[in-house]
């Protein structure tokens, strides 16, 4: 395997969970040449494909949109994918609370951008169709099919997601997620909680070569 790509799946919906997942995966990117990600969201199906069978060749086109920034022609911006002015309930979630949070969040988001505009070769987006609702507290099975029947069909040999850890009644949706695809998935899944503020420390004081 001299010269194969070491390949990662990351999950993103836009939560705070997903964010310190993706920060995360940004140290990994930054420091892996060989790595490829594939960056994978599961969008709810519509009317039209309710009950319809596709396989991953002809779901890749016909779900592909414009929140990728696959639509648009345009490099994706990581950046675009994330709260510009987060509430301080989302903010209290992804940094420890303090007054320069505010802007570590911005360099955050500038630094994370700034490596995978650089390695966007190496990066690719996914959208995935599945048959339900995020509002479903009760039932997330279909999600959980769709991203682990993704991973096996494809070649990865990681996968990463957010966690929220001990997770509240609010946070059960996501926790259930990531925790059941560490359960059903055949390949490893590492899972990401909200980042310590020495690590965010050093990722920001890292000098790109």
């Amino acid at each position: 395997m001299n010269d194969s790509k070491f390949r990662v799946l990351l999950y993103s919906d836009g939560s705070y969970q997903a964010f310190s997942a993706a920060v995360y995966t940004a140290t990994l990117l930054r420091d892996m040449p060989n790595m490829h990600l594939t960056i994978v969201q599961v969008q709810n199906s519509d009317e039209s494909s309710q009950g319809t069978e596709f396989s991953w060749k002809e779901l890749r086109p016909k779900y592909k949109r414009y929140y990728w920034g696959c639509s648009t022609g345009k490099d994706y911006r990581w950046i675009d994918t994330w709260p510009v002015s987060p509430t301080q309930e989302w903010m209290k979630h992804v940094l420890d609370e303090s007054a320069e949070a505010k802007q570590l969040y911005a360099e955050i988001l500038t630094k994370t951008n700034e490596i995978y505009a650089k390695r966007k070769l190496d990066v690719t987006y996914e959208e995935l169709c599945a048959n339900v609702s995020f509002s479903d507290t009760t039932d997330i099975a279909d999600t959980v099919k769709v991203i682990v029947d993704y991973i096996s069909k494809n070649t990865f040999e990681l996968v990463i997601m957010g966690t929220r850890g001990h997770s509240a009644l609010n946070g059960v949706i996501f926790g259930s997620l990531s925790h059941s695809v560490l359960d059903k998935s055949p390949i490893p899944v590492m899972l990401i909680k909200k980042l310590p503020q020495d690590f965010i420390d050093d990722y920001l004081s890292h000098t790109e070569s």
